[in-house]
């Protein structure tokens, strides 16, 4: 596995190479991982490896890379969540109500009734109660849940390039 491009922001949690045991998937700029605090099942972050805070800071190139890139963890996700709906949702900056100054997107694969309405998750974010959908309040998942999830998208990831 490619370790990470850190620019030495050790209070980053996304530039810690903790993050690599959440990974699924990876390029040489990017890395799709599962959320620790899913909002939904199948809940994954695209994140640079490069300590990026602005979607803008990325280049022509890193930007079509980026969501080539997505599209491919969208599609192990789809096989495994058993989906082809999917939220995709980007922060930038507090206001817009990103927690972790690390630009990312996040990848919610969504199926009929996983809401009371398809669109309840941005009530939820703007009414800013605790299922939002970049919190701190969210209930994480054990390191064994993690394990096991993360096991089973890399094994997927795996034998899409097979």
């Amino acid at each position: 596995m490619i370790l990470l491009n850190m620019n030495e922001n050790n209070t980053c949690p996304f530039c810690n190479t903790d993050i690599l045991d959440y990974a699924f998937l990876e390029s040489n700029n990017f890395l799709a991982v599962y959320n620790i605090a899913p909002v939904l099942p199948g809940h994954s972050l695209i994140i640079p490896r490069v300590h990026f805070t602005s979607f803008m800071e990325l280049s022509d190139g890193e930007l079509y890379e980026f969501i080539s890139f997505s599209r491919k963890a969208i599609r192990i996700l789809s096989g495994v969540f058993q989906t082809e709906s999917f939220n995709w949702i980007l922060q930038e900056k507090e206001e817009a109500g990103q927690t972790i100054a690390h630009m990312h997107i996040h990848i919610i694969p969504r199926k009929p009734g996983d809401m009371p309405e398809p669109g309840d998750w941005y009530p939820r974010w703007k009414n800013n109660i605790s299922h939002l959908i970049d919190s701190n309040q969210r209930p994480r998942l054990s390191r064994d849940e993690m394990k096991t999830i993360v096991d089973r998208l890399r094994k997927a990831a795996a034998d899409a390039v097979s």
